[in-house]
């Protein structure tokens, strides 16, 4: 097709609102640069906690309707941010979301009961199949997924990490599934990440200002959860301050999960695009591009790709 972009992004994602907290403003630059993006989200988040009181009746042990409503808050986050190319993998409704509890070290972990079309529970090869044939469609030069925690321990953000690892592998592999087109070769892998030295930067900043209430119980010298990273270990870092506002209104279009006196937009505030415009991932397959020298991290996931 002539008219395929000629960088092409893939996202694989657990949840609708997974994508807009973690690449929202990285998803709206790249569309307006007129690169590629496609995202792959692997539940309908039909197990998530309902944060708008007249809708609690869609919750999963009422009418079970979440599920619906959350692919409609994706399609509206999606149209904020531009990306015409979203999907669910192997079709809506085919997994389920695990659902999740919190474990006494303040990580999550699988609930302890877990429906049977979860998709803790899926087959990891055919899982991993769904997405080999939209990694063979696409071609993406990148793909972001999570790191083996998910982030925080959530069973399906760790699935993901699976499903997206081991897709790539097989993608790649000209003997897999002849069918599903021919074998692509994903040049850059990243895991989406949080600088800890911008967190920090933002703790101190809300606790000087006296407020002890967003993200409650972190100290900004102390130890903080895993789902940040050290600066040591980010590899890019994504400047899309421009595209703030497409982010939170995004992350808006999440009503059931996010709300807007909740701690991402406190943080936002407290920030503004420092915080919310500027987006960190680890690379973990391929070469570094160029590199910017205040702090020797790219600023471009395709650095390094001839457009």
């Amino acid at each position: 097709m002539t008219d395929t972009p000629a960088h092409r992004l893939l996202l694989v994602h657990a949840h609708p609102d997974d994508e807009s907290i973690g690449q929202g403003a990285t998803m709206a630059k790249y569309v307006a640069e007129g690169r590629g993006v496609t995202l792959v989200t692997c539940t309908a988040g039909e197990m998530g906690e309902i944060l708008v009181p007249e809708l609690e009746h869609l919750a999963a042990d009422r009418e079970d309707r979440l599920g619906e409503h959350r692919k409609g808050e994706l399609a509206a986050a999606m149209a904020e941010l531009g990306v015409s190319d979203h999907r669910f993998l192997g079709g809506f409704g085919t997994y389920r979301d695990s659902g999740m509890k919190w474990h006494e070290d303040g990580h999550a972990v699988a609930a302890d009961d877990v429906h049977e079309n979860a998709f803790w529970n899926a087959d990891l090869t055919a899982a991993a199949t769904h997405l080999v044939s939209v990694i063979r469609e696409v071609r993406p030069q990148v793909l972001v997924t999570y790191d083996e925690f998910g982030g925080y321990g959530h069973p399906d953000h760790i699935q993901a990490h699976r499903v997206a690892m081991y897709a790539a592998q097989l993608a790649a592999a000209p003997a897999y599934r002849r069918d599903l087109g021919e074998a692509w070769d994903i040049a850059k892998i990243y895991w989406g990440a949080m600088s800890e030295s911008r967190v920090r930067e933002g703790l101190r900043r809300l606790r000087a200002e006296g407020d002890t209430t967003t993200f409650e119980g972190m100290d900004p010298e102390g130890d903080l959860p895993p789902i940040f990273r050290r600066d040591e270990d980010i590899t890019c870092e994504v400047d899309a301050s421009d595209f703030v506002e497409r982010k939170l209104a995004a992350l808006r279009a999440h009503a059931t999960q996010i709300t807007t006196d909740g701690p991402f937009f406190a943080l936002s505030n407290n920030q503004g695009a420092q915080a919310f415009g500027r987006e960190q991932y680890c690379l973990v397959k391929g070469v570094p591009g160029d590199t910017d020298g205040d702090n020797g991290w790219e600023t471009d996931l395709f650095a390094g790709i001839p457009a």
